[in-house]
C-alpha cells in the first residue's frame, strides 16, 4: 500500500496522511489517531527517506551501548529498552543503538548525533561528573538523562528516581526492627544510582549511631552469581550480617540462595530488602520467603522518557523536564525482628 491508496481508503488527502504521520500539529488528535489505526492495520510504512526530506526529522532515537570484554549484559537495560519500544512503535519511531566501549562513550554520542540519523538521544549508566551531559548541553540535539550525575549542575532534562531515599527507608525500617548489623550488596560503585543508595544506607544507620562496614560492602555488577558470592563472604565474617539490602532482585536471588545454603532462614535469621525494577521473570512475591522491596518499574521509565522525547521532537505536548520518582517501599515476609544473639 502506498500513501495515495491510504489517502484513499480514509477518505482524506495526501497531505493530511502525511502530516498526520509526521506529527504536525494542525492535525488533530483524532484524526491523527485514525491515520495510525490505519497504518497498524494495513502494514503501511511510508518511504523514510522521502519522509525526511519532507520533515526534516529521521524519525529515531538514538542511544549508546556501553559493551566490551568483561561487561556482562544487563536484563535491566532490555527492561527498560522495552518500555521505550512501547511508546516508539505508536509514532513509528525507531531506535539507532551504537555499541561502545565505556571510555569512548562521550565521542560515541557526538558522532552519533552528528550523523543526522538521529531526532534525540537518551543517556543511561550516569557516572559522577558524567563529561556526557556538558557535551550534549553544547549541541541542538534533544536528549534526556535517565538518572542524575553527581557533582555537576542539575540543569538538563532528566527522569530519575529517588535512590538515597528508597535506600534511606529500607534501612530505616531494618532498623525499626532492631537489626545493628547491615550488609549492602550495591551496583557498580562508578555509577550514580549505586552512589545514592549506599549514601541513603549509611544516613539511616548513622541516625541510630550504627556504621555500615566496610567489609559489608560489594559493589559489583548486578548479577546472582555476583549476589551468591558476596552473601556467602558475609556469612563468613566473625559478626555476619542479619539485615541485607540488594540493589537488584537478581541480586537478591544470589543472595537468598547463599542463606539458604548456610541453613539459615530469610526473615528470621536474616532480613533482606531488594529494589524492584519490576522484571517480569523474576516477581519478589514469588520467591520462596517474598521479598521486602522498594519498587520502581523500568519499563514505565523507559516508556515515560520514549514520550517525553518524541512530544519534544514532533510538538506534541509540554511534559516537565525534570521528574524525580518516589519508589513505593513494598512490605513482605523476608524482613522480621533482629534474631537475638548468644
Amino acid at each position: 500500500m502506498n500513501l495515495k491508496q491510504l489517502s484513499q481508503l480514509l477518505g482524506l488527502s495526501q497531505t493530511t496522511v502525511s502530516r498526520a504521520l509526521n506529527g504536525y500539529p494542525e492535525v488533530n488528535a483524532e484524526t491523527r489517531q485514525r491515520v495510525l489505526d490505519a497504518v497498524r492495520e494495513t502494514g503501511y510504512r511510508p518511504n523514510r527517506a522521502a519522509q525526511r526530506l519532507a520533515t526534516g526529522r529521521a524519525g529515531s532515537i538514538g542511544l549508546v551501548m556501553p559493551t566490551a570484554d568483561g561487561i556482562e549484559s544487563d536484563v535491566h537495560f532490555g527492561e527498560f529498552l522495552a518500555g521505550l519500544g512501547d511508546e516508539a512503535v505508536k509514532h513509528d519511531f525507531h531506535f539507532v543503538i551504537n555499541p561502545s566501549h565505556p571510555e569512548d562513550e562521550t565521542a560515541t554520542c557526538r558522532r552519533l548525533v552528528a550523523s543526522g540519523n538521529v531526532d534525540a538521544m537518551f543517556l543511561a549508566y550516569m557516572r559522577e561528573k558524567d563529561p556526557r551531559i556538558a557535551m550534549l548541553k553544547s549541541l541542538k540535539t534533544p536528549f534526556i538523562v535517565h538518572g542524575r550525575s553527581i557533582g555537576v549542575a542539575t540543569d538538563y532534562p532528566f527522569l530519575d528516581i529517588d535512590n538515597t531515599g528508597a535506600f534511606y527507608d529500607a534501612a530505616r525500617l531494618l532498623t525499626q526492627l532492631g537489626h545493628r548489623h547491615f550488609a549492602l550488596i550495591n551496583g557498580p560503585d562508578h555509577l550514580a544510582f549505586a552512589i545514592r543508595r549506599e549514601k541513603g544506607t549509611v544516613r539511616a544507620l548513622a541516625e541510630q549511631g550504627l556504621l555500615l562496614r566496610a567489609e559489608c560492602v560489594q559493589h559489583s555488577q548486578m548479577t546472582d552469581e555476583h549476589g551468591f558470592r558476596a552473601m556467602e563472604r558475609f556469612l563468613q565474617l566473625d559478626t555476619p550480617p542479619t539485615a541485607v539490602l540488594c540493589s537488584s532482585t537478581v541480586l537478591a536471588l544470589g543472595a537468598v540462595r547463599a542463606i539458604n545454603q548456610a541453613g539459615l532462614k530469610l526473615g528470621t535469621d536474616v532480613s533482606l530488602i531488594a529494589h524492584d525494577d519490576v522484571l517480569p521473570m523474576l516477581k519478589p512475591e514469588n520467591f520462596m520467603v517474598p521479598l521486602t522491596t522498594t519498587r520502581s518499574s523500568l519499563r514505565a521509565a523507559g516508556q515515560r522518557i520514549a514520550r517525553r522525547l518524541i512530544a519534544n521532537i514532533l510538538d506534541l505536548e509540554t511534559l516537565p523536564q525534570q521528574e524525580l520518582w518516589k519508589t513505593d517501599l513494598i512490605v513482605r515476609a523476608s524482613t522480621g525482628p533482629a534474631p537475638t544473639r548468644k
